[in-house]
């Protein structure tokens, strides 16, 4: 298994990274939050996690251990495999995840487009036990850099998680007044998420 990748960033897409590695570049599937954090050019580190199919091999690079964690966790819940694994730490970060698994809350969990109130119970029921309590000490996705074109990040953010761009572009508009001066993606795709599942 392939624990971390570092290396230059080559290119970021609105789904993906590109790393390179030793003169090989390896494609990372990342939530826009992750994504939001990267620029073509420097170095970067991701912890990893590689989900085997038939027919491929996906690399998925997260923020953090805690990230990666969560992600491999959530997929032991029957019905959550890797797409939806990472649409759910899209939505929520981990410890959001970890208190409306612990404290039922069905509400929040249906908030990820793909989880219905039926989907939210099971995962709740199965991964009561696994996730544990709340870690802290993280809050949203630093900055890093010159200030990146948030707008469109949310919106493919959105989009890739299942909007259309209607809703997405709506969605936008409505986040945009707290994005400041340093906007911060992944802080403004979960805001810009909360008012989607309002709707």
């Amino acid at each position: 298994m392939i624990a971390f990748v570092r290396g230059q960033v080559a290119a970021v897409t609105l789904s993906s990274a590109v790393l390179e590695v030793g003169g090989v570049g390896l494609e990372l599937m990342c939530t826009p939050g992750t994504l939001s954090t990267l620029r073509t050019g420097q170095q970067a580190t991701l912890p990893t996690s590689m989900v085997v199919r038939e027919d491929s091999l996906t690399l998925f690079g997260f923020l953090d251990e805690d990230e990666k964690t969560v992600f491999e966790l959530v997929q032991t819940a029957s019905g959550v495999g890797p797409k939806l694994a990472q649409a759910m730490i899209a939505v929520l970060s981990p410890d959001d995840l970890r208190r409306a698994v612990a404290g039922d809350d069905v509400k929040t969990l249906t908030r990820v487009p793909g989880i219905g109130q039926k989907g939210a119970q099971r995962i709740i029921l199965e991964l009561k036990d696994r996730l544990g309590a709340p870690v802290g000490g993280r809050g949203p996705a630093p900055s890093v850099g010159a200030p990146a074109p948030w707008r469109d990040q949310v919106q493919q953010g959105l989009v890739g998680l299942g909007w259309t761009v209607r809703d997405a572009e709506k969605a936008v508009e409505t986040v945009a007044p707290e994005a400041g001066e340093l906007p911060d993606a992944a802080a403004l795709q979960r805001a810009a998420l909360r008012k989607l599942s309002k709707a």
